[in-house]
């Protein structure tokens, strides 16, 4: 856990300064989804109905947009989880190149880290697009087919017990190693090494944020709910396992639902 991490420990002034950053921008992207929530409370049916419209949905302004939305998302998400990490590699590099490089070095590091995340959003936002013009995700961004719901929850289920999801919630858990072995330096460096945390971090979460499209995208329970799990099963003694039960409670729910709609269970 990154609480082992002994000795790389930043100063109380720089460590506040930095995880206000940080929280800040999470807290940012936070408010910009509860704006986008309640325009869309506020918009006549018929309009979001509009939004659903296919040759809208593969419009240059509405890939933006919902790109956008999704880079927010993910940031307001994914920053409160990856917090303890970016602050030990902060103070890893205090520590190798001194007093000063604390917060551009955390800013940097997030920043790659952050990228990351906008590149999984950009393939995501494909992704609605195609499976919204098909019918299988609603303008509201909730799933509206039953194997789609399926789909996602024995996929995500199923990944929560594969090799490769606990070789990048490891580096999620106990990114000291992975800092130590794969270390950078300067400017490029930090930057470099956010992508590489984030693409770990991404390889974690990737089938979880997937889920999103079960509930709506712009349900803020559920992607509240979805964001905790994540930080439970990063930053928690027990989060490891509680992700595997989880799993195992996805597979029987995706389960459930493909036997309820086969003909001969019916």
């Amino acid at each position: 856990m990154i609480t082992t991490a002994v000795g790389y420990r930043l100063p109380r002034r720089e460590r506040i300064i930095a995880l206000a950053s940080l929280l800040g921008v999470a807290t940012l992207a936070w408010y910009y989804l509860w704006r986008e929530v309640s325009g869309m409370a506020t918009m006549p049916g018929n309009d979001i109905m509009a939004m659903a419209e296919a040759p809208r949905v593969w419009s240059l302004e509405w890939l933006a947009l919902t790109f956008i939305m999704w880079t927010i998302m993910m940031a307001g998400m994914m920053l409160p989880s990856a917090s303890p990490a970016i602050l030990l590699y902060g103070a890893m590099a205090r520590g190798n190149r001194g007093p000063g490089s604390t917060l551009p070095s955390v800013w940097l590091f997030a920043s790659g880290y952050l990228a990351v995340w906008a590149g999984f959003s950009l393939v995501v936002t494909v992704l609605q697009a195609a499976l919204q013009a098909g019918g299988l995700v609603s303008a509201m961004m909730v799933s509206s087919s039953t194997w789609l719901t399926a789909s996602l929850l024995l996929v995500a289920g199923v990944y929560q017990w594969l090799p490769a999801k606990d070789a990048c919630l490891e580096k999620c858990r106990d990114p000291l190693q992975f800092f130590l072995f794969r270390w950078r330096p300067g400017a490029a460096g930090a930057f470099r090494m956010g992508i590489e945390h984030g693409a770990f971090c991404t390889g974690c979460c990737w089938a979880l944020m997937l889920l999103l499209f079960l509930a709506g995208v712009m349900n803020l329970m559920w992607v509240a709910l979805i964001a905790g799990f994540v930080l439970v099963e990063k930053l928690l003694p027990a989060g490891r396992w509680t992700g595997r039960l989880v799993g195992l409670a996805m597979i029987a729910a995706g389960g459930v639902i493909i036997v309820s709609r086969t003909p001969a269970f019916m």
